[in-house]
């Protein structure tokens, strides 16, 4: 009987892609056409690419004309692109001469059930457009495997999100961005996808509210750059406007501050709306604004880390994470702002002479939070675990916590830091090997483990 099951399984296999032909390829041009066809399997040969012999100046200026803005649309459904060992060099001088409208994508995968393997993406050159994203996954059902993306072309770059982020009207200095990978299909799932991130953008990000998008062993980093390092410009964007920031500072002044460190892209992972069913496993965000960015979305992480993040996970409602880790060595690790989280993190023992003013601000009902060290390594300077404390303004770690109420909350500490509980705590327990440092909650029960 299992034999006569194996025969059936392999000839619905055969079956199932009788009408799939096998394509090889050689040129953008090919892979551009068979992109708006279906039921192929494509493979095309290893080799630097450049976009430019696909997208000629002629070709550009009919595009611009006719508002075609992207450059590839992958519209076919049931295709497999392997492109394992190919690399497309996008110069970005393409999006300053098609000057396509903000939040426009470079690549769009439209079809559904497509596979990927393998792409590399590198941007070059300095031109810059309103925003847009290198890659956009519309389509249903469709996994890019092996991804990696090299991001630049924003403006100005170098200063993250000191003087704003865009549209707010509190921004001193206009941005370009550029950001990398976007989400908004369905069913979408991600293995072994990498980004490096170069550009004022985020890295992986998701919006349009998709269901079951799935992230296993990505990668996202960005680079950091210190303020006072910022501050001893002496020409350029940020002199021109006296160092103005966006958001003020701990002593309430809108200026730069020397002593913190800054991510100059946005955020590793980044969900917008309410998505359901989003699930990362061993993904790494290094050197990134935020680690994991999942405020107000159900959200599954396991075996998840950040490192060197200007703040490592904040998450809202309904959010687990697993035996995940991460480091406050330029920022907090964790911002808690919903309810119903149930937590479970390692904190890294690495540290820097950054000014940092807590490991985690801790807000909402019904949450479950257990923060340790990883084998006993404790860190040596003490970072407070907020209670009762919102994080700070759009996350800038230079800005003030503000409190919000914190009730029924299940804390563990075992990191040895010190615990700062707020006038809004309330009926909560407490289990900690760190001091309390201030408690004005109300019924919060402190026990030493």
């Amino acid at each position: 009987m299992k034999k006569v099951s194996s025969i059936i399984i392999i000839l619905l296999f055969f079956c199932s892609n009788l009408n799939a032909s096998e394509i090889k390829i050689s040129s953008l041009k090919e892979l551009a056409k068979y992109a708006t066809e279906s039921e192929h399997t494509i493979t095309m040969a290893p080799g630097v690419y450049k976009l430019t012999d696909l997208l000629t100046p002629e070709i550009l200026q009919e595009r611009r004309a006719n508002k075609q803005y992207q450059y590839i649309t992958f519209s076919g459904s049931n295709n497999v692109f392997n492109l394992e060992g190919v690399e497309i060099e996008l110069d970005t001088e393409i999006r300053t001469v098609l000057n396509p409208p903000i939040h426009s994508d470079e690549f769009l995968v439209s079809g559904s059930n497509n596979s990927f393997l393998g792409l590399t993406i590198r941007c070059i050159g300095q031109g810059t457009s309103l925003g847009g994203t290198v890659l956009q996954v519309a389509g249903e059902a469709n996994s890019l495997k092996g991804i990696t993306l090299y991001v630049s072309g924003s403006y100005p770059y170098g200063y993250g999100d000191l003087f704003g982020k865009g549209k707010q009207k509190e921004t001193t200095i206009k941005h370009r961005k550029h950001s990398a990978l976007l989400v908004t299909g369905n069913e979408t799932k991600l293995y072994r996808c990498k980004i490096y991130n170069r550009s004022f953008g985020h890295c992986f990000f998701i919006q349009q509210n998709p269901k079951n998008v799935y992230f296993e062993d990505c990668y996202a980093e960005g680079e950091m750059r210190s303020t006072d390092d910022v501050l001893a410009e002496t020409s350029g964007p940020a002199f021109d406007v006296d160092f103005k920031t966006w958001t003020q500072n701990r002593e309430g002044e809108y200026v730069v501050t020397s002593g913190y460190m800054k991510s100059l892209c946005e955020d590793g992972f980044r969900t917008y709306g309410e998505c359901e069913n989003i699930t990362f496993k061993n993904c790494i965000a290094k050197n990134t604004r935020g680690g994991f960015e999942l405020r107000f979305n159900k959200a599954l992480l396991e075996n998840c880390e950040t490192i060197g993040t200007e703040r490592g996970y904040w998450i809202g409602d309904d959010t687990v994470v697993k035996n995940c880790k991460g480091d406050a060595n330029y920022g907090p690790l964790l911002f808690v702002e919903g309810s119903n989280v149930n937590v479970d993190l390692i904190v890294d023992a690495a540290e820097s002479d950054r000014l940092v003013h807590a490991l985690a601000t801790i807000q909402g009902e019904n949450n479950t939070v257990v923060l340790r060290s990883e084998n006993e390594t404790q860190r040596q300077a003490d970072l407070p675990i907020l209670l009762g404390y919102t994080h700070p303004e759009h996350g800038e770690a230079m800005s003030p916590f503000g409190q919000a109420e914190t009730t029924n909350l299940n804390l563990i500490n075992a990191t040895g830091m010190s615990i700062k509980i707020g006038e809004q705590a309330k009926n909560s327990i407490i289990k900690t090997n760190g001091e309390i440092i201030e408690n004005k909650g109300m019924h919060v029960k402190v026990t030493k483990r």
